[in-house]
């Protein structure tokens, strides 16, 4: 199987994973750079596959129906361009011969989900929208923290060595926030300066794993005492021994932090 991430809008990633002839895309906000790619390779899409629905996730999804016939699936609690087959935690997905589990994610937006696949290739292998970034989250547009936190911890509890496939390229920015929560972390200042060597060389810093996030981003470490003082630090009301109201804190901190 290859992975490839395509490049869209300013920091958008459309993940394509494709077996040399058929194809799948995840989260195509943009037609154009997906339909160049099949071209180029002498691919056939398969299968569009849909986290949440935000137009920077949803926006090629017609125009890659109309011209490829791909089927295309989605969260079965959010509005995605119809026709398509509604999914939700529990359910499983087959494309390229690799079984997909759903889960629900929601938090950034209601319904939101993610497509966990627990081997391709040798690894498992994760699509999760804006649910989990590297060194960061999503922004809670219409969930809670409660519903985040959750969220979350489901991620970090698939196997560390599963590929996180995030769709935006934030992660710079996320490890600056993340290095203010937690100066003394030697494995995200080790992170950071191998992310921006890749950066700098014109490299995607994704995918990632479970097992760095764990140990680097600071919202899958709310029950670290560091962290939740950090967030006690920015406000000063938080309950350091209530996760929520830790990620809660960190939340409204990022929003703002610079």
């Amino acid at each position: 199987m290859n992975l490839l991430a395509l490049p869209a809008f300013t920091d958008n990633y459309l993940w394509l994973l494709h077996d040399d002839h058929h194809a799948v895309v995840v989260d195509p906000g943009q037609a154009e750079p997906v339909l160049q790619a099949l071209q180029k390779q002498g691919l056939q899409l398969q299968a569009i596959l849909v986290t949440h629905h935000h137009a920077d996730h949803v926006g090629g999804v017609n125009a890659l129906r109309q011209v490829t016939g791909a089927a295309v699936y989605g969260p079965a609690r959010e509005a995605i361009p119809a026709p398509f087959t509604p999914l939700a935690q529990g359910h499983r997905v087959n494309v390229l011969g690799l079984g997909f589990e759903v889960l629900d994610v929601p938090g950034h937006t209601a319904g939101h989900i993610a497509y966990f696949c627990p081997q391709m290739d040798g690894a498992p292998l994760l699509f999760c929208g804006d649910t989990l970034f590297s060194g960061g989250c999503g922004r809670l547009f219409e969930g809670t923290p409660a519903q985040m936190l959750d969220s979350l911890d489901r991620l970090a509890a698939l196997p560390g060595d599963t590929r996180v496939c995030c769709t935006h390229e934030y992660t710079l920015s996320n490890l600056k926030f993340a290095r203010a929560v937690e100066p003394g972390n030697a494995a995200l200042l080790q992170y950071l300066s191998r992310c921006e060597t890749l950066r700098a060389q014109g490299h995607p810093t994704l995918p990632s794993r479970i097992d760095l996030e764990r140990n680097i981003n600071p919202f899958l470490r709310t029950r670290e005492s560091a962290v939740a003082s950090a967030a006690a630090g920015f406000a000063p009301t938080t309950d350091t021994r209530d996760a929520v109201a830790v990620l809660a804190a960190l939340r409204a901190w990022k929003n703002d932090f610079r």
